[in-house]
């Protein structure tokens, strides 16, 4: 199970790190191996909330996801994004970023690292809206019930979540954007603009994935109906013409296309952080791309053992390493917090969701509530 999932990533890693010992010597690998380390690091929580949403797509969109969504990963994210980046607020051509990324990398470095601030209010504001979005829901479960309950009775009011999202943009944009650590001068309008275009980003690949899951659920449950009545009917998705597994297969890519997006979104502040180790993009790719490819491993082998699952508290402590990572990218805006302290933020939240899980195991086991229904019901309130 172990070397079926992660076969890749051990492949890539030994090609990934022999490829950059020829081409940079051993300074080459070891920065190649550092880059790995903190992506990994910095990516443990996205394993985890990628894992939610892999698990309701079959085996082939699970491929789909190691297969085509880590070319995305690493060519689009971690090799075209800073040049596109580059580009746009540069105001040059593809062509000149690409030119200087490869001969005048100080030059680039200080580009990405200018445009910081409108990748950290893109990025905190759809990671805010995952956030504000799972805490404001009703949920069975509970993991901090005297947190969860009282938010989820407030998100009972639809459009709570946006709210609270765009006052926390209003906020950013009215005090760290003033005067941002990185391209220096007020940055307010940047990050305004650039918060608003990740709130709508999430609300359209949010609405188009949650569109096509309410579809397949109607569909199933249609069937469902038709097959109790015994009457034979046809259910309305055979009358148009489409099948469960055509709507199936539409669900499966919108959702496919809002993992790629939440994938991004975490990226972002890897990409970024990545200069203080390295300003060659082809160093950083290759580093960045092994780290995403054990995350992408990493999720798959959560989906296939079932872990959320069993250790129900996971995804909770995964979303809660989201509001943590959001509020720091846009307080990185003007001051500088290191990736380590990022990475321990994430780590500490989704161990304690752990610990919590396997203690609610034990508790239930001791009780011999096994798989009963009440096992789902009983809160941690840790």
């Amino acid at each position: 199970m172990l070397l079926k999932t992660f076969g890749w990533s051990f492949a890539v890693t030994a090609a990934g790190l022999a490829l950059a010992g020829v081409l940079w010597g051993w300074k080459g690998l070891a920065i190649v191996a550092i880059l790995s380390i903190l992506e990994i690091s910095l990516s443990f929580d996205n394993a985890v909330i990628n894992a939610g949403i892999l698990r309701k797509m079959n085996a082939f969109w699970q491929k789909m996801f190691l297969t085509v969504g880590i070319l995305i990963a690493v060519f689009g994210m971690r090799l075209v994004f800073p040049v596109v980046i580059v580009a746009i607020t540069a105001k040059v051509s593809p062509y000149e970023a690409v030119n200087l990324a490869i001969n005048d990398k100080d030059q680039y470095e200080h580009l990405v690292t200018g445009a910081h601030p409108a990748i950290a209010a893109f990025g905190g504001m759809f990671l805010l809206m995952i956030f504000l979005d799972f805490i404001f829901e009703e949920r069975e479960i509970k993991w901090l019930a005297w947190l969860e309950r009282p938010l989820a009775r407030l998100g009972k009011l639809d459009t709570l979540s946006i709210v609270v999202a765009l006052g926390v943009l209003l906020v950013a944009a009215t005090t760290v954007a003033t005067d941002a650590a990185h391209g220096g001068g007020d940055k307010t309008a940047t990050v305004l603009l650039a918060g608003i275009f990740g709130l709508i980003t999430y609300l359209i690949v949010g609405g188009i994935s949650g569109y096509f899951e309410e579809q397949l659920e109607e569909d199933e449950d249609g069937d469902e109906e038709s097959e109790e009545s015994g009457a034979g009917e046809r259910t309305p998705a055979a009358k148009g013409g489409s099948s469960v597994v055509g709507l199936a297969g539409k669900a499966a890519f919108g959702l496919f296309l809002y993992l790629e997006v939440i994938d991004a979104s975490f990226s972002l502040d890897g990409v970024v952080g990545a200069f203080a180790i390295t300003n060659d993009i082809f160093e950083m790719a290759l580093g960045l791309g092994i780290g995403a490819m054990y995350i992408r491993s990493l999720t798959v082998f959560l989906v296939r053992k079932g872990t959320l699952d069993e250790y129900v508290y996971l995804e909770h402590g995964a979303h809660y390493a989201i509001g943590a990572l959001a509020a720091i990218l846009l307080i990185t805006i003007k001051y500088e917090i290191h990736e380590v302290i990022t990475g321990l933020i994430g780590v500490v939240l989704i161990g304690a969701s752990y610990l919590s899980s396997v203690r609610r195991n034990r508790r239930e086991d001791a009780n011999g509530g096994g798989d009963s229904p009440s096992r789902s019901e009983v809160p941690s309130g840790v």
